[in-house]
């Protein structure tokens, strides 16, 4: 839709597009992007809207564009050979192919004109040109070599099952690379990447190892600090471009909401620390703001760019801060979140002061907050006080653009996030929130049994990849421990049966990206390493495991062994790129717990052992209620090993099984914390 208006003439992925490739004799310009994508704004803007640029690649090329967040499938295979071809990766993605679908030329970002060792696109069409009407076998060899390199990979199989070793060894390469002074790993540019502090929280539970834990908190508090962090608005950004959090690329996607708000929620059970649960109260706020659909479910991001200038919309000058608010109010403000009359950023490209002010806290200003100010007011109170008023200011200019697609695999995770937080923090507004969304994905997105990838403008379309299946059973499973609902346990059974139906690899184990019913591509992918979002493969496993202790069917855990095995080889290479994978063996190996609660939800002793259990960082357990006749019998028919699981005495009883092996009863929420080995 963004690009409707230019003078390319684009085509969606289609069979017209390549049966018109076919009759021409024309290659195929595949340009993938998305609609948050600053680079993807600048080639855009540069090239695809210049009549010359469109018009020699309207006469050499069939142009096909993609939305890589809506067919990630084409997304991911491609990006793979451009990997495979130029060792690097990105948006926009530029491929070039046969009618046939086989690429011969891969890049990324490509200027209009040749600037130092980059070819334009204006040079490197007509030589395109050129290679196709006169050296067509060249182009052969080229696209035999790549689909020769996709078989070897596609052909890797895991050998050897993952053991503790693996989780050790992952912490090991974490630590290393920690950030003591600024948290986070490496240098720039920083990604949170929260996937590897979940597990770092499981290592800490099992070892006590009190570095792992400091790691997660250092981390997470840095980066609320930071600029990374939308301190008017709420949210976070999509990464730092330094190594201190300051200067973010001020996208804000959906699943970056969803995984932060999973590791605050976590850090908080593991801590204690209010800090962490009011970041979590404040991404809520943020997304039911800014990113929630009219009928509740969420929208996939906001741009990075507004009036063509990149963060325009969050960044002040202090002249402008000093209009808006008191006397009294800018000092405290100015002092907190550092804002100076020369800016406290250099421009990115050019490394000069703007004059503009990204609002961040560091260790020294955030004192301030503690300390009374002069007068009866508190410096929190004057804080927030200003605070609300840029924000009132910020409401009024123009707002980058809102992608208003609704995607079931990152509302899936959004879900799980809000389920998991609204229980931990006894939060019932972030429980609805949740349940509205996913009410809209059941209602709207699964069709029949069938679900499916994406709706925007009342349309629903694609056929569900696997991704979309492990996001949903997981926001299903966090959903029915939130509310008990055993509708909700059901649904995440029969769609992981569904999932092990469409995905399975029968040959090698583990599950393929793309489902049996969905178009044959170059290759079939199966992945495990996590990128911006943990791999479906390992949130698939994570869910299985949690689905059979839920249930008591082994099946299901025979399902996450294998798909661990799937990827042992892989693993061992690169611990750290798989650290989601390694959060479900960390619960395979157990020690697991299964908790059946027996009693009236209504009663305070049934609610007070549940809050008990919520309250505690237990990464490794799972909870089910036998309360109402209704829930009672559901759960008899879906895990029968509850079926004899009553109230002792007419009060709460806490079922407590460790690895399968069942304890004695327990009235007292002491002695059931007690077999959880809690204090």
């Amino acid at each position: 839709m963004q690009h409707a208006e230019n003078p390319v003439d684009w085509y969606a992925w289609s069979d017209e597009a390549f049966e018109k490739a076919r009759s021409e004799q024309k290659p195929v310009f595949l340009s993938v992007g998305y609609s948050t994508c600053h680079w993807c704004h600048v080639m855009a803007h540069e090239s695809f809207e210049d009549e010359k640029v469109a018009e020699l690649m309207n006469r050499t090329f069939v142009n096909i564009k993609v939305d890589r967040e809506e067919r990630p499938d084409i997304d991911g295979v491609y990006m793979q050979i451009a990997q495979m071809m130029t060792g690097r990766g990105g948006w926009p993605l530029t491929i070039i192919m046969t009618p046939d679908k086989k690429p011969f030329f891969a890049g990324t970002y490509i200027p209009k004109t040749t600037r130092y060792n980059t070819i334009g696109l204006l040079d490197l069409i007509p030589r395109i040109a050129e290679l196709w009407n006169e050296d067509r076998n060249n182009i052969d060899e080229v696209t035999k070599r790549i689909e020769n390199a996709l078989q070897d990979t596609s052909a890797q199989k895991g050998n050897s099952d993952l053991s503790e070793n693996d989780i050790m060894a992952t912490f090991t390469e974490m630590s290393q690379r920690f950030d003591d002074k600024h948290g986070g790993f490496g240098n720039a540019p920083k990604f949170p990447s929260p996937h590897n502090l979940l597990l770092l929280l499981r290592y800490w539970k099992r070892t006590g190892d009190a570095r792992a834990l400091h790691m997660v908190e250092k981390t997470l508090t840095e980066m609320k600090k930071g600029g990374i962090f939308d301190q008017i608005g709420y949210g976070f950004h999509r990464y730092s471009t330094d190594s201190h959090w300051l200067l973010p690329h001020f996208e804000k996607m959906l699943y970056d909401q969803a995984s932060l708000m999973t590791a605050y929620t976590e850090a908080y059970q593991a801590s204690k620390n209010p800090f962490f649960a009011k970041v979590v109260r404040e991404i809520h706020e943020y997304v039911t703001r800014d990113l929630m659909s009219p009928e509740g479910a969420f929208y996939s991001a906001e741009d990075a760019d507004s009036e063509g200038v990149e963060g325009k919309f969050y960044v002040w000058s202090q002249y402008e801060i000093k209009s808006i608010l008191t006397e009294e109010e800018s000092a405290v403000f100015f002092r907190y979140y550092n804002v100076k009359p020369e800016g406290n950023f250099t421009e990115e490209a050019t490394r000069e002061k703007t004059g503009l002010n990204i609002l961040h806290v560091t260790s020294r200003s955030g004192e301030l907050a503690e300390s009374p100010s002069p007068g009866s007011k508190t410096t929190k109170t004057l804080l927030e006080r200003g605070r609300q008023k840029l924000f009132d200011v910020r409401e009024k200019r123009i707002r980058p653009h809102r992608d208003e697609k609704v995607l079931t695999d990152w509302n899936g995770y959004m879900i799980s996030a809000l389920a998991k937080a609204g229980a931990a923090l006894n939060d019932a507004k972030m429980v609805s929130t949740a349940e509205h969304a996913l009410t809209f994905l059941l209602q709207t997105l699964l069709n029949r049994k069938e679900l499916y990838h994406r709706y925007a403008h009342g349309e629903v379309a694609y056929r569900a990849f696997l991704d979309d299946y492990a996001y949903l059973i997981m926001g299903l499973l966090d959903m029915y421990e939130a509310t008990f609902n055993p509708m909700y346990l059901e649904q995440a059974r029969e769609l992981s049966k569904d999932m092990l139906r469409y995905f399975w690899d029968t040959k090698n184990g583990g599950l393929f990206f793309t489902g049996s019913y969905s178009e044959e591509l170059l290759t079939r992918r199966k992945e495990a390493y996590d990128g911006a979002m943990p791999s479906g493969n390992s949130i698939a496993m994570l869910n299985l495991v949690r689905l059979a202790k839920l249930l008591g069917d082994d099946e299901f855990e025979e399902h996450a062994n294998a798909i661990g095995k799937a990827f042992s080889n892989e693993i061992s290479q690169t611990h750290s790129a798989h650290s989601m994978m390694l959060v479900a063996l960390d619960f395979i190996l157990g020690p697991s717990f299964e908790i059946v609660i027996a009693g009236n939800p209504e009663s305070e002793d049934t609610q007070s052992m549940i809050r008990a259990l919520r309250q505690r960082f237990l990464p490794r357990e799972v909870t089910l209620l036998r309360g109402t006749e209704i829930q009672a019998k559901a759960l008899t028919r879906l895990a029968p090993f509850t079926q004899f699981h009553s109230p002792l005495r007419g009060r709460a009883t806490a079922h407590v099984c460790v690895d399968s092996s069942c304890k004695l009863p327990t009235n007292t929420i002491e002695q059931m914390l007690e077999l959880l080995g809690e204090d």
